[in-house]
């Protein structure tokens, strides 16, 4: 019984190893996008050590100074396999600020101005979602760093927006990884060759995922308790 137990772990990770393989290279093959082998989904029970209070790949990504395992973009699906055949069972993740950058917004705020963009005809890059509640949209390479002028230059400077830009340096976690006790993270609007290479300006976008968490924030305000507001 236990090797039989044994067994069906083996099995499970062989699998889980070859759906990896197959999404990094659909990511760097088909969309030309360099992909990281992240180290393996475990649970911490606490923040990223990078330190950063909203990390898109909490626990998985390397560290400044520690190596990392990448694959270039238009890597070829033998160059994935011998990545991934040469370490340990890790997760797939996406370096921002190399070809996009992400906007990360709280899920309901998110699903609403996507709602929103897609009636007004506005073109939406990818868009992730986390089971942290959060949601990713690819945007424009530059945008992270330019995202203070951008809201100061639409009126939401002073504002207590849930909005945060991830660029150069950063990781976003990619599927089929899979956040320990949370689940998997998903697409919710796939790549295409036009989005992955382009993705949206996040002028574009930027407004309506504004005003949409600037709503999300005043809801969950009336929903308190006085005694809370107060």
């Amino acid at each position: 019984m236990d090797n039989l137990f044994g067994d069906l772990r083996f099995g499970a990770r062989r699998r889980s190893r070859a759906t990896a393989c197959q999404a990094a290279a659909e990511y760097a093959g088909r969309w030309g996008w360099t992909v990281t082998l992240g180290g393996p989904a475990r649970s911490s029970g606490g923040p990223c050590r990078c330190g950063r209070p909203h990390c898109a790949a909490p626990g998985l990504h390397p560290l400044p100074g520690e190596p990392a395992r990448e694959l270039p973009p238009g890597a070829t699906p033998h160059e994935v396999r011998a990545l991934w055949d040469g370490g340990p069972d890790g997760s797939v993740l996406l370096p921002v600020g190399r070809r996009f950058d992400v906007l990360d917004v709280p899920e309901q705020a998110g699903l609403r101005a996507l709602v929103r963009l897609e009636r007004m005809g506005t073109q939406v890059g990818p868009v992730l979602a986390a089971p942290t509640g959060r949601l990713f949209f690819f945007v424009a390479r530059g945008t992270a760093e330019l995202l203070p002028d951008l809201l100061y230059r639409m009126g939401w400077d002073d504002a207590a927006l849930d909005l945060v830009g991830h660029g150069e340096g950063g990781y976003l976690a990619a599927p089929p990884t899979v956040l320990p006790g949370l689940g998997p993270l998903r697409w919710l609007r796939h790549p295409c060759r036009e989005s992955a290479a382009r993705p949206p300006q996040a002028r574009l976008l930027l407004g309506t995922l504004a005003y949409a968490c600037h709503r999300g924030r005043e809801r969950a305000v009336a929903a308190e308790p006085a005694w809370l507001a107060s």
